[in-house]
């Protein structure tokens, strides 16, 4: 099993969409790439994400960031539907410098790269987010979220 970070706005609605995938073994909601290492206060630079363990044998980085895009505006600077600001802001961290270079061939190949707002970068910091925050959708399933329902259901297995 491998893991990446995948920001995506909202962490709610990312964490219910990205644990119906194949290959998706588990799912943590948190923080990435911030400067603390405390939940308390401010987000100081984090980016929600989510934590995502997958078996490489059945998904690929590729794969993830395909599906990601189902879920994002990747035109969006720190912003995706209602949610606006820095922690907000869409993106792919990961510890292994090859999900890295994956996920930049990804976007390098598609026609609009240069106006794609998608950062992919080296993991630097995770915070786990609190319990409340943990699958959230599923616990709450009236909370506002920018992905749509549909594609919350879409490969609900």
């Amino acid at each position: 099993m491998e893991t990446v970070y995948l920001a995506g706005g909202c962490l709610w609605g990312v964490q219910a969409f990205i644990k119906t995938l194949p290959g998706v073994e588990f799912t943590e909601a948190g923080r990435a790439n911030g400067s603390s290492y405390t939940l308390d206060g401010d987000y100081d630079g984090y980016a929600e994400c989510v934590k995502t363990g997958f078996d490489p044998a059945v998904i690929t980085i590729t794969e993830l960031m395909e599906y990601l895009f189902e879920i994002i505006d990747p035109y969006s600077l720190n912003q995706q539907g209602e949610d606006i600001g820095e922690k907000y802001r869409t993106g792919v961290y990961s510890e292994k410098p090859e999900h890295l270079t994956e996920a930049e061939a990804f976007l390098r190949e598609r026609t609009d790269y240069d106006l794609i707002m998608v950062e992919v970068l080296l993991l630097t910091n995770y915070i786990k987010s609190a319990e409340e925050h943990q699958d959230r959708l599923d616990k709450h399933p009236g909370d506002y979220c920018h992905i749509s329902r549909g594609l919350l259901r879409k490969y609900n297995r």
